[in-house]
Formats: structure tokens, sequence, C-alpha cells
């Protein structure tokens, strides 16, 4: 594997451990997509979770605005499905520090734990193992810019895309790897269900 995998070495990866199925899926929001990805399959193992956090801390130190940022730079993930790719990315940099932020209930926004409050002015690599919709990543985004932060970029192990991904410009969005799933509307809008695909519920 090369010291930056490529696409197809990354989407090797995830194939080989699960992480990336293609089949019938049905999402919790109802939209069936021909492809399941979670990356924190591919994340169990210890070779495979090094290479991809390694991999994305290369693409954060090669872009010239942020590298000089590094050493005081804070790594922060917004759910825990992205921690283990933000502590990899933070060791590999040797950022200066990696929180998240959670939630109490799924209809509760997101918040840091007790005592943990970003500094008015601290530069902030926003970290996740995958963006879809953006939706998290943003909701953190203006969480920690309530606090005064400043983000500098975010970094993802995959960029799947969805219609109503957000936009981050002119925020620089780094990924190993970008995945276009199909994604369609229950019911006879579904090109999968047209075809009798059995699907399989999912989690996101």
């Amino acid at each position: 594997m090369h010291l930056l995998p490529t696409h197809d070495e990354v989407i090797k990866v995830l194939r080989e451990t699960g992480a990336l199925r293609d089949g019938h899926f049905i999402y919790p929001n109802g939209v069936h997509s021909n492809e399941y990805l979670q990356v924190p399959l591919a994340m169990r193992y210890y070779q495979h979770a090094k290479t991809l956090s390694v991999a994305l801390s290369r693409l954060v130190r090669a872009n010239p605005e942020i590298r000089p940022l590094i050493p005081e730079l804070s790594v922060v993930s917004p759910a825990t499905g992205g921690l283990p790719v933000a502590y990899g990315v933070c060791e590999a940099l040797r950022a200066k520090k990696v929180y998240w932020a959670e939630r109490e209930a799924e209809d509760k926004p997101l918040q840091f734990r007790q005592f943990i409050e970003p500094v008015k002015g601290e530069h902030v690599l926003l970290v996740d193992d995958i963006l879809r919709s953006g939706k998290h990543l943003m909701e953190l985004k203006g969480l920690l810019e309530s606090y005064g932060a400043v983000v500098v970029a975010a970094a993802v192990i995959i960029y799947q895309p969805t219609p109503h991904t957000r936009d981050f410009a002119p925020l620089p969005l780094l990924h190993l790897a970008r995945l276009e799933a199909s994604y369609y509307a229950d019911g006879p809008r579904c090109d999968l269900c047209k075809q009798s695909l059995p699907a399989e519920s999912v989690w996101v």
C-alpha cells in the first residue's frame, strides 16, 4: 500500500472488512440505497485504523495553511463513530488535543461534556469517519464557532455525498476516497424495489 493510499486501496480495505457492502439497504430516514458503508467496521483492525488515520493526517499536513497551526491544533469529532479517526489523526499529527461533542438524546443538540469548553481563537480541525449529508459536522462547526473557536478544515475518511449534502466552502474538505451511492425514495420510485431485490434495514 502507498504512503498515501489510492482510492482503490481504501475501497479494498473497506470491502475486505465488511465496512462497504453492495445490496439494497433502507436507512432510518426511509431512504433506500445500493450501498451500505460503516467505516468503524474497518477501524476495528489496528493496522487498518492506523493506515487510514495516518493517511488522513498526511492530507492535513500537506495543506500549507494548516501545517503551521498543527502544534496548537485541536482535533474535534461530532460523534463516537469518528473518535478512532480523530485520535489516530491527532496522534499522527502530534496535535495538541482531541475531544468531541455528543447528544443526551436524538432530539437534543450537540454539546460538549462538562468542563470541556473550546477557547476563543482556538484552531480546530473537524474529523469524522464519513461525510454524507454533513449535518453533524456543520452543527459541530456552529457549536465551536459559538465559543469563538476557529475551524480551519474538515477531514474525513470517506466523502459520500447525497443530493442534500451541505456545502462547506470555503472551508477545506479533505478525504481519502469519494463514493457515489445511489439513493431512492421509498416505494414505487425505488429502482431496487422495482427489481424485487431483498431489502435490509440498517443503522446510520
